[in-house]
């Protein structure tokens, strides 16, 4: 007798599982400052995310316009990490119903991981502190792997952490990588509409969600068994 893999649910992370917005803005307006460069507003901020930190700085500085051209990009990232790190969860919450989401997964039987491309060391971080790091079986960051997110082997390795199958996994995630590392890997994709994403990035999403307790469902109509 064939003993099937358990059900395997991924998600992305900021704009996903957690309202990171304020903290990352927060973060954006210090190193702003240390530039001695112009504040800028979170709603700005918020097309920003998903592309990982370094990308997050770039538009920042870029955003700063040419008073912002001599700064070195690499002592900015450093220096933005080194920031945020300690203060990513002064601010960042999970999103309502994360909880009720993820206890509805787990008593029908799924397994649930984590693919960001967020630092995973920052990852794991958050996770502990908002109390949501024992959901999760594994968390693929976006320096786990030699790829990240749009690539499909950054979802492919982070199942493969997870002891899963793609057969036998979803995503969730509110960006357009999210949707392209799922359509790469042949994962079913929701799209996360109460994120940070524009609504053209749910192209190519298998099914599109407008809150995160719908989840439970969706997983469950797209992955019955």
């Amino acid at each position: 007798m064939t003993v099937s893999l358990p059900r395997l649910a991924v998600f992305d992370m900021d704009g996903t599982l957690i309202d990171s917005l304020p903290d990352l803005a927060a973060c954006a307006n210090r190193l702003l400052s240390h530039y001695g460069l112009p504040p800028i507003t979170p709603d700005l901020v918020r097309p920003m995310i998903g592309d990982g930190v370094t990308v997050l700085v770039a538009r920042l500085l870029d955003h700063a316009g040419p008073a912002a051209a001599s700064i070195d990009r690499t002592e900015a990232v450093t220096r933005y990490m080194a920031d945020y790190t300690p203060h990513s969860t002064d601010l960042s919450r999970p999103f309502p119903g994360t909880i009720g989401m993820l206890e509805g997964l787990r008593d029908a039987g799924w397994h649930m991981a984590v693919c960001t491309n967020k630092p995973v060391a920052a990852a794991r971080h958050i996770l502990k502190v908002l109390d949501l790091e024992d959901w999760f079986i594994a968390v693929g960051g976006g320096d786990s792997f030699s790829t990240r997110k749009p690539d499909p082997r950054h979802l492919l390795g982070t199942i493969e952490l997870a002891d899963g199958s793609a057969h036998r996994a979803i995503m969730t995630g509110d960006h357009h990588n999210d949707m392209a590392t799922a359509i790469g890997a042949h994962v079913p994709a929701i799209f996360a509409r109460w994120g940070y994403g524009r609504p053209e990035m749910e192209a190519g999403a298998t099914v599109g969600a407008d809150s995160i307790s719908e989840i439970t469902h969706l997983a469950g109509e797209l992955l019955p068994t």
